[in-house]
């Protein structure tokens, strides 16, 4: 007798668990049902991202760096199965060197995006950048793994908490990377991934009175209204690459904080 194998069922990503979406609604995306986010989906992952923050926030940019590292190798025991959800091997290389490259630079950015400032009184005058907060990304369509790789991990890599949509045509590579993020050391809520409908999620998203900042790359022609939505409360609006790796992508979700001390106390 012939069985009929189990099929996966694609869940959401929230406080490092996997729920099933609060309406309980599918689509259908690459051959397969996967989990359609709501507006209580998208509530319940900024809460989670926001209870995590101090926690990741607070650990040193080395411990940081070690945790984003173990990512990466995580994602490289994988790769076959990686690969046959995005565009092939190469794609899951990229990704896998382009985390590896931004777990290097964590503990650089003080020394880099920091300073020592020369003042007239005695005071040592420092600034020093601090994590914005939480961060909503509306990753990009393609390509489905390094496009979200890169919009993530500079937000992480200072220290922010993340609520990414995951691209809405390949959203199959962003539920694999959760699953390794879950068998990682990140602490379950400082990444959270929601699939569904863009045109659905986004909006609220960008309204979200508790986000800090907000990554279009992936809005293509809806970010005009998106940034009118993320003006209530004065959110950072950022326009990236999804292909981008620098050191001023992580400076785009950081604060730069000038800290005076009298000399001698």
């Amino acid at each position: 007798m012939t069985r009929l194998p189990v099929k996966k069922t694609y869940k959401l990503f929230i406080g490092g668990a996997f729920p099933r979406s609060e309406s309980g609604r599918t689509y259908e995306a690459e051959g397969q049902n996967v989990a359609r986010a709501s507006r209580k989906d998208v509530r319940d992952a900024v809460r989670a991202a926001r209870g995590t923050l101090p926690k990741w926030a607070g650990m040193t940019a080395y411990n940081r760096g070690q945790i984003l590292y173990r990512v990466a190798e995580m994602i490289e025991a994988r790769t076959a199965e990686f690969a046959g959800l995005c565009t092939g091997r190469p794609e899951v290389e990229r990704a896998v060197d382009r985390i590896v490259w931004y777990a290097g630079w964590a503990d650089k950015l003080a020394q880099v995006l920091g300073s020592s400032n020369p003042v007239a009184g005695p005071y040592f005058n420092f600034t020093v950048p601090e994590p914005t907060g939480v961060v909503g990304v509306i990753a990009p369509d393609e390509p489905p793994l390094l496009g979200l790789v890169s919009r993530v991990l500079p937000a992480l890599t200072g220290g922010n908490a993340v609520v990414a949509l995951a691209s809405e045509t390949h959203p199959l590579a962003a539920i694999e990377l959760a699953e390794a993020l879950a068998t990682s050391d990140v602490p379950g809520g400082v990444v959270n991934l929601l699939t569904g409908r863009r045109a659905e999620l986004a909006p609220w998203l960008a309204s979200h009175m508790d986000v800090n900042a907000l990554d279009v790359t992936g809005a293509d022609g809806d970010s005009p209204e998106l940034e009118r939505a993320a003006a209530d409360n004065v959110k950072r609006v950022v326009h990236g690459d999804p292909d981008a790796q620098s050191p001023w992508e992580i400076a785009s979700f950081l604060e730069l904080k000038t800290v005076w001390h009298p000399v001698g106390q």
